[in-house]
């Protein structure tokens, strides 16, 4: 148990073109969705179902990030025994004794 875990972490760029995209792409549907030649209940529709699109994507990303970051918990506490089980096993131990 002595290595210390490794934290994982994005890079600055990393994170500032997911933002980015993430702005230029909601932005342009926007732009598109005040433009289109349509009546303004078939806007209201699609401003919507893009709304919600946007907050299932990003509740997504977020159970599967939990869900990844709870497995590598789980596999730290089982590495964590092992490695207690493996110090404190004593082979040359005469088990009759």
């Amino acid at each position: 148990m002595t290595d210390a875990p490794i934290k994982q972490q994005t890079s600055t760029g990393f994170y500032g073109m997911a933002v980015a995209s993430f702005g230029i792409a909601l932005g342009s549907v926007g732009i598109a969705l005040l433009y289109m030649d349509v009546d303004v209940w078939i806007r209201a529709f699609m401003a919507i179902a893009i709304l919600y699109l946007t907050t299932s994507a990003i509740t997504l990303s977020k159970v599967v990030r939990d869900r990844q970051e709870a497995g590598s918990i789980v596999s730290r506490v089982d590495q964590a025994r092992m490695e207690k089980i493996l110090a404190e096993h004593d082979p040359f131990r005469n088990p009759a004794a």
